[in-house]
C-alpha cells in the first residue's frame, strides 16, 4: 500500500551562510498518488527529491512518510536515478535481489523471489545474463525490478529514463506508472521533460528558482494508457508549458493558479493567483 508524504515547511541551504536552495515548502502527497515535479535547472527539485528519500536532512522542517519522519535512507521508499547502478560481473537476477540480500534475505532465496518481478518488467528471459550484455533500457528495468523487489510504500524516480532512446523511454513511461497502480506504490519523479509529466503523473508540481518553492500544480485528469496525440493530452501539455514559461511570474504571485490550488489547503501560503480555464 501506497504512503502519504508530508512535505513540512522545507528550508534548505548547502551550508550555513548560504542561500536557501529549497524554501518553505509545504504540501501533502495522498497514498497512491503519482506526483511529478518539474522546474529550471538548479531550481532544486533533485534536492528535494533527496530529502524524500533520506539521503539529505533539510536545514528546516521535515518530511514525514505515514507520520513518521523521514532521517535516513530505507526500503520502504526506494529511489531510482538518471544511471542503473548495476555491478556488471553480476547477472541480471542477483542485481535484482540485492536489496532482498542487504536487507538479510538469503541469496537463493531472493534470486528465486524476484523472478516474478523480472517477468512483470519483461526480462524473464534475461534472468541469468550479465548485465553489461543488456541494453541501457533492459538495465533500467534491472534497476527498476530491484526497486520494487523490497515492496516500497514509496517509489522516488530522479530522471531515470533521460538517457534512453524515445521507445525504450515510452515503454517505460507507460510501465512505471502502471505497476505503481497495481501495487498500490506512491510516486514521486523529477523530470525536465514536460510530455512525461503529463504522461506519467495524476498532478504535477511546478517549481521557481532562487529560492526553489512550489508556486503552482496542475492535475492530470487522463486516463490510462495516455496517448500524446489525444487532444485532450496535447491540451494539459499545452497549459503545463504555460505555466512552465511563467515560472518567474508565477513565483511573484502574478495572475496563474493552478485548478488543484482551492483544493490543496497546502498552499494555502503561496501568493494568491487566478485560474486557469
Amino acid at each position: 500500500m501506497g504512503a502519504r508524504i508530508s512535505l513540512d515547511y522545507i528550508t534548505h541551504r548547502f551550508g550555513s551562510a548560504s542561500a536557501p536552495t529549497l524554501s518553505n515548502i509545504n504540501s501533502e502527497i495522498k497514498s497512491g498518488q503519482q506526483v511529478a515535479l518539474i522546474g529550471r535547472s538548479g531550481c532544486g527539485k533533485s534536492t528535494l527529491l533527496h530529502i524524500l528519500a533520506g539521503l539529505l536532512q533539510p536545514s528546516e522542517g521535515c518530511v514525514r512518510v505515514n507520520g513518521h519522519q523521514v532521517t535516513k535512507p530505507s526500503a520502504r521508499w526506494n529511489m531510482m536515478f538518471q544511471k542503473a547502478s548495476l555491478y556488471p560481473w553480476m547477472s541480471t537476477e542477483e542485481n535484482a535481489a540485492l536489496g532482498l540480500i542487504f536487507a538479510g534475505t538469503k541469496k537463493r532465496e531472493a534470486v528465486a523471489q524476484v523472478q516474478e518481478l523480472l517477468a512483470m518488467v519483461g526480462l524473464q528471459e534475461k534472468n541469468k545474463a550479465k548485465v553489461q550484455s543488456l541494453s541501457g533500457g533492459q538495465q533500467q528495468r534491472v534497476a527498476l525490478a530491484r526497486s520494487l523487489a523490497t515492496n516500497p510504500e514509496v517509489l522516488l524516480l530522479d530522471e531515470p529514463f533521460s538517457a534512453l532512446d524515445a521507445f525504450t523511454r515510452t515503454a517505460l513511461q507507460e510501465d512505471v506508472p502502471a505497476i505503481c497502480r497495481d501495487r498500490g506504490i506512491t510516486l514521486v519523479l523529477v523530470t525536465h521533460d514536460i510530455d512525461e509529466a503529463v504522461a506519467m503523473a495524476d498532478r504535477v508540481m511546478i517549481m521557481s528558482q532562487n529560492p526553489g518553492r512550489i508556486v503552482s500544480e496542475l492535475s492530470i485528469d487522463l486516463s490510462y494508457p495516455r496517448r500524446h496525440m489525444d487532444a485532450h493530452f496535447q491540451s494539459l501539455r499545452s497549459e503545463l508549458m504555460d505555466r512552465f514559461e511563467n515560472i518567474d511570474k508565477l513565483a511573484h504571485g502574478e495572475d496563474l493558479i493552478s485548478d488543484s490550488d482551492t483544493e490543496n489547503p497546502s498552499l494555502s501560503a503561496q501568493p494568491s493567483k487566478r485560474s486557469l480555464p
